[in-house]
């Protein structure tokens, strides 16, 4: 009997000790670590795992998870990390649920092969190097998870921190918080530009009070926003122009000819109220 052939028959004979033996594994697991799984949940994962690994195993070369006949296992060890790193469970404790299977089986195979030793190392070996793969498979699924999942918040984020506020009719401000960079800025005018259109506002200000540092890239990616609003028909005011980033603008070289700034939000608005041609008198 092959290798291959030995542990789907055993899998298949001893498919409920395994499970049982593996569940108990399993529990203990999610019990200690930082996410956790209802029993009725883990059991369904490791059913649906036995399953598509039995099938495997029984279809294709068990040195090779690559090809054609891993691919339902591949794609439930996928799904499995997507759904543990959103849960927030960790790497290791994820590989786990693969990598704890391996004492189940092992003692299986040692029950099946009592009179053929050499069978039993051949299983084990055939066992802990497929294990092994799919463990590696796992991780690397988790890892892809976890970025999507940080990609998709660092994303949230930026478009948190971008605001667009409207002040008056016609008038938009957007307060700016942070560094200043080239993904955050296509946020900034994205959302300035739409929002202009939606609203049909005349004047925008960009208030950069809480950029820390102004560079020259910084100062370059302003005026792209400043141009794009001025595409659009849009007047653009930078407020929040304090001495020390006068003073780094002067010493960089910076052209900030025909962009109007403002040392604050207030001045910036007092402005933008006087454009759009209403004036205020005090009582």
């Amino acid at each position: 009997m092959s290798g291959k052939a030995s542990i789907s028959m055993i899998l298949q004979k001893r498919s409920a000790d395994i499970q049982a033996a593996w569940m108990q594994q399993l529990t203990t697991v999610s019990a200690s670590s930082s996410g956790r799984l209802a029993n009725d949940e883990l059991k369904r994962q490791a059913d649906g795992f036995l399953n598509v690994l039995n099938a495997a195993i029984k279809s294709g070369r068990t040195d090779n998870i690559d090809g054609p006949e891993w691919v339902e296992v591949r794609a439930f060890l996928d799904d499995l990390s997507r759904q543990r790193a959103l849960a927030g469970f960790g790497s290791e404790e994820t590989a786990t649920f693969v990598f704890s299977l391996k004492k189940p089986l092992f003692e299986a195979l040692r029950l099946e092969s009592l009179a053929d030793p050499q069978q039993f190392a051949d299983d084990v070996w055939s066992i802990t190097v497929l294990l092994d793969k799919l463990g590696l498979h796992t991780i690397k699924a988790y890892q892809r998870a976890r970025e999507g999942i940080i990609n998709r918040q660092q994303q949230e984020l930026l478009e948190l921190s971008t605001p667009v506020v409207k002040l008056w009719d016609g008038i938009l401000a957007l307060p700016m918080i942070g560094t200043l960079d080239s993904a955050r800025t296509q946020i900034v005018m994205e959302s300035l530009l739409q929002k202009i259109v939606e609203t049909e506002s005349e004047i925008a200000i960009l208030d950069i009070t809480g950029v820390p540092t102004v560079d020259t890239l910084v100062a370059q990616h302003l005026l792209k926003t400043v141009t794009a609003l001025r595409l659009m028909g849009a007047e653009c005011i930078i407020s929040g122009v304090r001495p020390q980033i006068a003073q780094t603008i002067v010493h960089l070289g910076v052209d900030l000819q025909g962009v109007t700034t403002k040392a604050n939000l207030a001045d910036a608005l007092a402005l933008a109220l006087k454009r759009i041609g209403v004036s205020f008198t005090r009582q």
